[in-house]
């Protein structure tokens, strides 16, 4: 008898052996290949001998000290080298133990920024409907997928959400992409009206919108539009990454390919690939020496912060991927891994979108391709292509209520970048097994 407590108590997982490569073995020597990264997490796959080698020397030097006594030499060297990579005038890191903590700092130091200016009556949060920003509460309030957000509810902060970019759903008949983009960024400014622009503190989104809607691209102009209307009004850009950044979309930074820069960043899971638990929160000078010259405390921190090992490890995945080129294989490898998905279920009965970006790929179920009608949700066709896939081989990622928390059905990929061009046919085969077994 198991004594850990799991996801799902009436579920039983098998034990995972060991992991190589792209792939994952378990127990009894079946491989699968790791078609969602975990999730968005192993972008190097599960055997890399340089980020090892960093983890085990970092440890052999020394494995933790708490920031509220030291800093560390991987910290500092992790932090030089994200804002080196990092577009804008992001200037400094506070690194955490993964994407819920990130978001919270970000939620946290967003509302500590005003205060040390002056502007106490900023306040309010302003997210997008179907998003995800973690499952902390203050994250968990900023996220606007209701499933989640329901048993919980008593318990979150006011926040407040408007549509988001979804144009597979939302752009009408005979409206541009670039004209339904800027229909629903403006729907940020109204929102600021209502609340009164003085008291409202930040608006969050995800550049590219991963677990609850299935890789969901921004359209052109889209993000411009939003970036124009915060700065009209005082209010902070939040962008979370945690999901769709570290190379996943096909550069470093997912919001690059949109030509903005957040006030605030919040990255994890490919930061640290798997190998040790991580995210950061980055920030402008301007919030950095508001606090530094005001207070000079963040009120703010968690027990983890800066971990040494987890700092070295990191640095370790980010070299990888910028140095040793293993990010610049992103953008080709989506391509051809798209095209294929488009060539194997582009006319697909089934399956009414294939989007994404990088090696960031939704694909989004119908029960019709004409009306686009969702299926029953009682058909549970998400949890039947998960069970089906992992059957053959593969682990991807589907999940139920894309369009508004409890309607829709979607299957997230986001492969290790290290896959070759024959994993390709691998995922595309498997997908058919699973979709031929699950769908009514």
């Amino acid at each position: 008898m198991s004594h850990v407590f799991p996801r799902h108590s009436r579920k039983t997982p098998p034990v995972v052996a060991r992991g190589e490569g792209p792939f994952l073995y378990d127990q009894s020597g079946k491989a699968y290949f790791d078609g969602t990264g975990g999730a968005a997490v192993s972008c190097l796959g599960h055997s890399d001998p340089t980020v090892i080698q960093a983890i085990k020397d970092q440890i052999d030097t020394l494995a933790f000290a708490h920031t509220g006594f030291f800093t560390s030499e991987p910290a500092e060297a992790l932090a030089d080298a994200l804002i080196q990579a990092a577009p804008g005038k992001l200037d400094r890191v506070y690194l955490v133990s993964g994407g819920s903590e990130a978001m919270e700092s970000a939620l946290k130091l967003a509302r500590q920024y005003t205060l040390e200016k002056g502007e106490t009556a900023r306040r309010h949060i302003i997210a997008r409907r179907q998003s995800y920003h973690g499952n902390t509460l203050g994250a968990l309030a900023a996220g606007g997928n209701m499933w989640r957000r329901e048993p919980f509810a008593p318990m979150l902060m006011d926040t407040h959400h408007i549509a988001p970019c979804y144009a597979y759903r939302g752009q009408q008949d005979g409206e541009s992409e670039f004209d339904y983009g800027q229909r629903v960024a403006n729907e940020l400014e109204d929102k600021i009206h209502d609340l009164g622009a003085e008291n409202v503190l930040a608006f969050v989104a995800e550049p590219v919108v991963g677990a609850t809607s299935g890789a969901v691209p921004p359209v052109e102009g889209y993000f411009k539009r939003i970036r124009e209307i915060c700065d009209t009004h005082g209010v902070l850009l939040i962008l979370d990454e945690v999901m769709c950044g570290m190379g996943r979309t096909g550069s470093l930074f997912a919001f690059d390919q949109d030509e903005i820069t957040p006030d605030i960043c919040a990255v994890a899971k490919g930061l640290g690939a798997g190998y040790q638990p991580i995210g950061a929160m980055l920030c402008t000078a301007e919030i950095f020496d508001t606090i530094r010259d005001g207070t000079g405390f963040f009120q703010h921190g968690h027990t983890y912060n800066g971990h040494p090992t987890a700092a070295a490890a990191a640095l370790a995945v980010l070299n990888r991927l910028t140095t040793d080129g293993i990010a610049d294989r992103v953008a080709p490898m989506g391509e051809k891994l798209r095209a294929a998905l488009n060539d194997r279920f582009g006319q697909h009965a089934h399956i009414g979108d294939i989007r994404g970006r990088g090696l960031f790929i939704g694909m989004e179920l119908v029960a019709d391709r004409e009306t686009k009608a969702p299926f029953d949700p009682a058909l549970q066709v998400h949890a039947k292509i998960k069970a089906a896939a992992f059957d053959a081989g593969l682990i991807c990622y589907p999940m139920g209520g894309t369009i508004d928390g409890k309607q829709g059905n979607h299957i997230l990929l986001a492969p290790p970048f290290i896959m070759q061009d024959d994993h390709i046919g691998l995922i595309t085969d498997a997908l058919d097994i699973a979709l031929t077994a699950s769908l009514p």
